[in-house]
Parts: structure tokens; C-alpha cells; sequence
């Protein structure tokens, strides 16, 4: 018996089934996709391009800034939060242009939201906010 047991080779190790290890895996992804919450956060509507790299024509475009010292400019002229509305209107009586928004990081939020509402309450149909890439 014991020469027997000598000569007869033992059988290679099983490879390992990772069958079940995928069916958790699964299961775990699922079980997290359906327990998480997803938060959707209110936002301005805005009129975007249907490209990913759109860009608004330099000469069909009218230009807001707000600088550090929330100081507002219109196309380079020097105007202010009241009178925004106004004097947009006249110039979009005159052309059907894209608005964009440059406002600077230290301005504060109030005063950006209440450029975008002023720039819709003049007819903006296409609006746009400035920002810069990051690398």
C-alpha cells in the first residue's frame, strides 16, 4: 500500500472560480447604485450649444464684466447694476446677440445672479458665463 501511494502522482491544485467573486462584485454595485442619493442641484437655465467646443462669434456678442470691486462694465462702458437692464435692451433692439458674463472670482454670488437675472429680464435668449479653463 504504502509503495502505491508513492508512485501515483497528486492531481494539480483546481484553478480558481472567480465566478462568485464577480457575482459579489455585482450584486455590491447594484446594492450601491440603488441606495445612493443623487442631489439635483437648482440651476439657470441656460440656452447652451449643442457642440462641446461652440464658440460665440467676436462680433455677435455683448459683453458684461464685474470686476473686484463689483464695479459693472458693459462692452468696456462703465455702468451699473440698475441701469444693466436698460441699457441691454438697447443694445439688443439693435442686434440679436449672445450675452456673455465675466465676472471676477472675488465677486460675490449675489451680485453675479443678479447681472444673469437683469441680462434675462432685457430679452436675452442667449446667455453665456465666462470662465477660465483649468489645466
Amino acid at each position: 500500500m504504502k509503495i502505491k501511494r508513492f508512485f501515483t502522482r497528486e492531481k494539480p491544485a483546481s484553478p480558481l472560480d472567480v465566478t462568485p467573486f464577480a457575482d459579489i462584485v455585482f450584486l455590491l454595485l447594484i446594492f450601491f447604485m440603488l441606495s445612493s442619493t443623487f442631489v439635483a442641484e437648482p440651476g439657470i437655465k441656460l440656452n447652451l450649444p449643442k457642440t462641446q467646443t461652440a464658440e460665440i462669434d467676436p462680433d455677435d456678442k455683448i459683453i458684461i464684466s464685474i470686476n473686484s470691486d463689483e464695479a459693472v462694465y458693459l462692452n468696456n462702458r462703465r455702468s451699473s447694476l440698475d441701469n444693466l437692464e436698460s441699457d441691454l435692451k438697447k443694445l439688443l433692439m439693435s442686434k440679436d446677440a449672445s450675452v456673455v458674463l465675466r465676472a471676477d472670482k472675488s465677486v460675490r454670488h449675489g451680485m453675479v445672479m443678479d447681472a444673469l437675472d437683469k441680462a434675462k429680464l432685457a430679452g436675452t435668449r442667449k446667455l453665456a458665463v465666462a470662465t477660465e479653463k483649468k489645466f
